[in-house]
């Protein structure tokens, strides 16, 4: 068995030993050859397993995004993707392989941050990657979407600006730019490359499918929001709510569920901690369902990852790292002061033992560190570790992504 990197050759072999992985068959792309998922694969990021005697049987493939971490920081991280083995050659060790091989590619690469969205929850843990973002769909019945008067002098989330409706085909760099102004403000974010929008790489409001898009302006006419939205049976359903403040989303949220002729509408992506359930007369009128877990974490320099982010609370913990896939195993004195961090290798105490997939989890501020000592993953070796944890890896706003690769 040989893992191998692809060329631009290897284009359709990819695409195709992927499709049979999930035993579907490939979109056919349009003219130009975009409007499909992988119009935007990177080839030269990308891994092929292929037998001894050429077959091709496994993929393994990476994009080059940025991603937003505590703080408005913006890193490049590899974004995990088209990962799967053929029916007929799984339980032989080619996933390990693979990912072990793109591990080490991305190492070499120096790239110190890894991410992907987990078909199933079950398989990438041990490869040390964590779930870091989480999402949720929220429904509202019609007739109780009706908002409360806001309760405090000069509320931030009290309706602004104006709100125009257009088509997706009418407003493609307009949708673009509001995601870019937004994904640079909110931890976990991942940016949307320019070329997946020129080709119409990935789900709406990539993809071109026809969708009819809310697009929000502030009051001196700038855009800074935008929902993706289109109705079936008696569900409007939104794609995807983007604003760069709460004000938009109000207002966005407002047009949605006013719309007449539908009997309820679903947010999809819904963040954990938005306060739109608040902002209703009636808190019981919308109903979270789906809550999932999105975007998953793997460091691969943990001192570089530390120091790249922002820190909101001063304080100093001793992390004994344990990440048995690579077979590594390091001690770091994670000292902050001033929202900067330094992290350095350490022969003290540990205040807390984990695995790098737990690091990955908590890394964002999504998961709190105290969650996973209670279910017997991190062990606090001293009273008010984990209290201290919880404060230092908390982020200015719960981490959410949207973006699917």
């Amino acid at each position: 068995m040989e893992i191998r990197s692809t060329t631009d050759q290897d284009l359709g072999t990819f695409v195709d030993t992927f499709h049979a992985a999930l035993g579907r068959f490939p979109d056919a792309p349009d003219a130009n050859g975009g409007g499909v998922w992988w119009a935007a694969t990177e080839m030269d990021r990308n891994l092929l397993a292929v037998t001894a005697d050429g077959r091709p049987v496994g993929t393994a493939g990476a994009h080059t995004f940025e991603l937003t971490l505590p703080g408005r920081v913006v890193v490049p991280v590899a974004g995990v993707t088209a990962v799967g083995v053929l029916p007929t050659h799984r339980r032989q060790g080619i996933l390990t392989a693979m990912m072990r091989r793109q591990l080490a590619d991305l190492r070499a690469r120096g790239e110190f941050l890894s991410v992907l969205l987990a078909s199933e929850a079950g398989i990438y843990g041990r490869f040390g990657y964590g779930p870091a973002t989480y999402t949720q769909r929220l429904t509202v019945q019609r007739h109780q979407a009706a908002f409360a008067a806001p309760r405090a002098q000069g509320a931030g989330a009290s309706a602004s600006g104006s709100v125009e409706l257009l088509r997706r085909a009418e407003c493609g760099e307009t949708v673009e730019e509001v995601y870019d102004r937004y994904r640079r403000v909110q931890p976990g974010a991942l940016s949307r490359p320019r070329r997946w929008w020129q080709l119409g790489a990935g789900q709406v409001p990539i993809a071109p499918t026809p969708r009819y898009v809310a697009v929000h302006r502030d009051a001196d006419g700038t855009p800074d929001g935008y929902a993706s939205y289109w109705i079936g049976d008696d569900t409007l359903t939104v794609d995807e709510t983007i604003a760069v403040d709460d004000a938009g989303y109000t207002d966005l949220a407002r047009f949605v569920l006013g719309h007449d002729l539908v009997a309820q509408v679903a947010f999809r992506h819904y963040p954990p901690d938005h306060p739109l359930r608040w902002q209703l007369a009636d808190f019981n009128a919308g109903q979270l369902s789906n809550h999932t877990d999105w975007l998953w974490v793997r460091l691969l320099d943990v001192p570089r990852a530390m120091t790249s982010r922002a820190w909101f609370t001063d304080g100093e913990l001793v992390l004994d790292v344990d990440d048995p896939f690579l077979g590594e195993h390091h001690r770091y004195l994670l000292t902050v002061r001033d929202g900067k961090a330094e992290c350095v290798p350490t022969e003290r105490e540990p205040d807390l033992s984990l695995d790098v997939r737990d690091l990955g989890a908590v890394y964002l501020g999504g998961t709190a560190p105290s969650a996973l000592v209670r279910a017997g993953h991190i062990r606090a070796h001293r009273p008010g570790a984990a209290v201290l944890a919880d404060a230092l890896f908390h982020a200015e706003r719960s981490p959410h992504c949207l973006h699917w690769f």
